[in-house]
């Protein structure tokens, strides 16, 4: 188990970046809004940020099947499995819906094979930007 208060916000985002790379499963310990702490069993799919600057993990959640949103500030403690995804994505096929309003969107490229340190550093240049 990580705690997120012992490491900077990179190394966070980067080990939740491997795990969404290798389809890996996040367990985190989560401050919901209303202060109360709960455990959740996620399985990444984007991570994106908001235009309040907010870091945030967009992730099925185990239990209720249905994909949610996580701030990244809001993880106190995280452990990524070694098992794989197990909650059904809609078709390939089938349109992304993202919210548009109080995102940003950042275009970055990079190589296929960049590694997730690198695409913390290229997305944090962007985001400068």
């Amino acid at each position: 188990m990580r705690h997120t208060n012992r490491e900077t916000t990179t190394h966070t985002l980067t080990r939740l970046i491997k795990a969404l790379d290798a389809k890996h499963p996040v367990t985190i310990t989560y401050i919901k809004a209303d202060g109360s702490e709960t455990i959740r069993t996620i399985e990444i799919a984007d991570i994106l940020v908001t235009t309040a600057g907010d870091i945030v993990l967009r992730a099925a959640d185990r239990d209720t099947q249905e994909m949610r949103s996580f701030r990244l500030d809001r993880i106190q403690t995280y452990t990524v499995h070694r098992s794989t995804y197990t909650v059904a994505r809609p078709a390939a096929d089938e349109p992304k819906t993202r919210p548009a309003h109080g995102l940003a969107t950042v275009t970055v490229l990079y190589p296929v094979d960049c590694p997730a340190v690198a695409r913390v550093e290229l997305l944090a240049d962007a985001l400068a930007a």
